[in-house]
């Protein structure tokens, strides 16, 4: 399997006894949906152990489920990166800390005022009534795909074009902008440099500072619409807090959907028995969805700073301690999923934290599931013949230091 991405670099670290050798974190998968080999012994010291980040700072990094519930619920961890003591996984990451990230930098209560804002656009009730509008998108996708023919780029041709698709018809953002923000989102997210993510932030704040000037003056229907109207008119939100939630909005809704397709869609094909289950009872996507986000684990590793002393499972997580939640190793405890490496459309998933849990609990997860399982259900009934193009380890995929996914996926049917 390729890894295409530069990830921390990694060492080959004996199991510690409690609050002994800590695991580098983040590190590269060698295959595209199983936790990092590395990983392993930080496992075999849970549910609570210890990492060592890029700059060499020791954080706590919890791999139980229950525990990790507990203080992701915890109001004595903070979620403001501008926090000069916050954990930073990455130095790329560090270059955009310097301002607060809409809804995940805040705390209540000034989280949960921003949440408010956006809660009506992303209720079970909105989810539905988007359904068709997906559905239709879907559908004009998969028709070029079948028209071009095959071999095609799943990722290029319909796993990112869709949530991009989709986030743009939400926020009313001109989806013939999405190769400008799309590569942004890359900057950001995988670019080479600190200044490489510090200047797609920017650009992407730019970007919408002049599509707000332009709405302000030829109003649509879109929530950016509705908070223009609602929040930035009424003096309760400036332009730059409104450029932010635009940015964040737009990041957050499709570039962890694009890549859950992705990865699905290769996880699907690499495991013949339970994709010929799924194929034979399509009543089976919604579940298979659920279990695909949790055995993936996309997004692996929040981030959270102490801000008071906390006891949990025997050991004490001080003021001021980094914590790193490791989804992938959180969603794979055998205390809560008995054999947990398989993958098992029957097993109950519901309580995996892919969308996190608490007040940071994913906005968007009912849209998520939304085109993810419209997706998977339209590809392979579209599609029954679909196969990889090229050898499973000739794909190359992204590194763990950002969230994992396929960086191009060559299929036929």
């Amino acid at each position: 399997m390729t890894d295409a991405g530069t990830g921390a670099s990694i060492g080959t670290p004996a199991a510690p006894a409690p609050g002994g050798v800590p695991i580098p974190f983040p590190q590269d998968r060698s295959c595209p949906y199983q936790p990092p080999a590395g990983y392993r012994p930080a496992v075999e010291d849970g549910p609570l152990a210890r990492a060592v980040l890029y700059n060499g700072r020791t954080v706590w990094m919890v791999t139980g489920h229950a525990e990790a519930r507990t203080l992701l619920a915890d109001a004595r961890l903070s979620s403001d990166r501008t926090q000069p003591a916050f954990p930073v996984s990455t130095a790329r990451f560090a270059a955009l800390n310097a301002r607060r990230i809409t809804l995940v930098g805040y705390d209540d209560p000034e989280h949960a005022a921003q949440r408010r804002m956006l809660i009506p656009s992303f209720t079970h009730k909105r989810t539905a009534q988007l359904r068709p509008k997906i559905q239709q998108t879907v559908d004009r996708l998969l028709d070029a795909m079948a028209d071009k023919g095959g071999p095609a780029d799943l990722v290029s041709a319909f796993a990112l074009p869709l949530p991009s698709m989709v986030i743009c018809e939400l926020l009313g953002v001109p989806y013939e902008d999405h190769a400008f923000f799309e590569e942004q989102a890359r900057k950001i997210l995988r670019g080479a440099t600190p200044a490489d993510a510090a200047d797609g932030r920017e650009q992407l704040e730019r970007y919408f500072g002049r599509l707000i000037d332009r709405k302000e003056h030829d109003r649509g229907d879109g929530l950016l619409d509705e908070l223009i109207e609602q929040q930035l008119a009424q003096g309760s939100m400036d332009r730059a807090e409104l450029a932010g939630f635009a940015w964040a909005l737009l990041m957050a809704g499709h570039e962890t959907t694009a890549n859950m397709i992705s990865l699905g869609t290769y996880t699907l094909l690499q495991h013949p028995q339970q994709l010929a289950e799924l194929r034979a009872d399509l009543s089976l996507v919604p579940a298979a969805v659920e279990e695909l986000l949790r055995y993936l684990s996309v997004h692996d590793g929040a981030l959270r700073l102490a801000v008071e002393d906390i006891e949990i499972a025997g050991r004490t997580i001080r003021a001021g301690d980094g914590v790193i939640l490791a989804t992938s190793l959180i969603n794979r405890d055998p205390t809560v999923y008995p054999d947990p490496d398989r993958l098992d459309w029957h097993r109950p998933t519901r309580h995996h934290l892919s969308f996190g849990h608490g007040i940071h609990q994913c906005l968007g997860s009912n849209l998520a599931r939304a085109e993810l399982e419209i997706a998977f259900e339209s590809l392979l009934t579209r599609f029954p013949g679909l196969q990889l193009a090229e050898d499973a380890d000739r794909i190359p995929f992204k590194a763990g230091d950002t969230v994992q996914g396929m960086l191009s996926l060559p299929v036929t049917w």
